[in-house]
């Protein structure tokens, strides 16, 4: 799996996934709604509609998460052994393990996510993100011990990558105190397109060489221009979301003026408790205002 499929794939879906996410957050901010999550299910619906109107976007989740997984098991001729015969036993695959591990959490996100959208009674946006948040953090760990053995060029491509990763696990524990914040969202959306292109580029230098010839790890310029390519990486990912940017708001200003985010009233979702509290308090004071209205015409002479 640590080959050059094991990182162009996972990179692919990182980075369509950062696309479209800017797609949902920039179509947000040009019609100035705070809503980030207009998506909901029908809940007095059978079970086949909401199976029907299911998110998209957390079945493909399931679908990547599991389609990994299936090729990390099977890329192994022997299988996934956890330990050798041998006396004393040796752990075997460990890294393999831990793209397993990783790719099992993307599959149980994309679940969670599932669960929030189309199941409970209400979405909770508060428990996607935490566990998406959850799943980063457990990667960061996996990348910091991935990375023992590595030198040279291999050890710079990995610590580039983890500086993301740290990044992104910051942004996303704000997000949990902060969903609604435009440019939280865009910093989450940047890291996702910085973490996906960076892993396909990872694949060919460490293993499809453009030049044909293996990067040297005694060669300190070559290390140099792998955080160079980086930076480039950052510059161009950057003038990605400027570009979608500038295309959605064309569209918009252009076909659909008319266009407007409006959240789902069958399945509403509160990324705090004030929104919850809120909602109750209204529903308390509605039936006293109603007892007063009543009252009125009774006190008067």
């Amino acid at each position: 799996m640590g080959k050059f499929n094991g990182h162009l794939y996972p990179g692919l879906y990182l980075f369509s996934y950062g696309l479209y996410q800017a797609t949902v957050v920039f179509k947000a901010m040009i019609v100035n709604d705070s809503l980030l999550y207009p998506s909901c299910s029908p809940r007095n619906k059978g079970i086949w509609a909401r199976l029907w109107e299911i998110s998209y976007q957390s079945l493909l989740k399931i679908v990547t998460g599991s389609i990994l997984t299936l090729y990390v098991v099977f890329c192994l001729d022997d299988g996934m052994v956890l330990m050798n015969r041998e006396i004393p036993p040796r752990f075997m695959y460990p890294k393999e393990w831990q793209h397993l591990t990783m790719f099992i959490l993307l599959t149980l996100s994309g679940c969670v996510d599932v669960t929030s959208k189309n199941l409970l009674p209400q979405r909770c946006v508060l428990l996607e993100k935490g566990t998406l948040t959850l799943t980063f953090y457990v990667l960061l760990l996996l990348l910091v011990s991935h990375v023992q053995d590595s030198t040279g060029v291999e050890l710079q491509v990995h610590s580039l990558l983890i500086l993301v990763v740290v990044l992104l696990v910051l942004v996303l524990t704000m997000e949990l105190w902060a969903p609604r914040v435009f440019h939280l969202s865009l910093m989450e959306i940047f890291l996702f397109l910085m973490m996906g292109s960076w892993l396909m580029q990872a694949g060919f230098i460490l293993y499809k060489p453009v030049t044909g010839y293996p990067w040297q790890d005694d060669d300190i310029s070559d290390i140099m221009f792998v955080t160079t390519f980086f930076c480039w990486h950052a510059m161009i990912n950057a003038l990605c979301l400027l570009g979608i940017y500038g295309v959605s708001s064309f569209w918009h200003h252009c076909y659909s003026p008319s266009l407007k985010l409006t959240g789902c009233k069958e399945a509403p979702y509160y990324g705090s408790t004030e929104g919850l509290m809120h909602k109750l308090l209204l529903e308390v004071e509605q039936p006293e205002k109603d007892d007063q209205a009543l009252l009125l015409p009774e006190s008067s002479p």
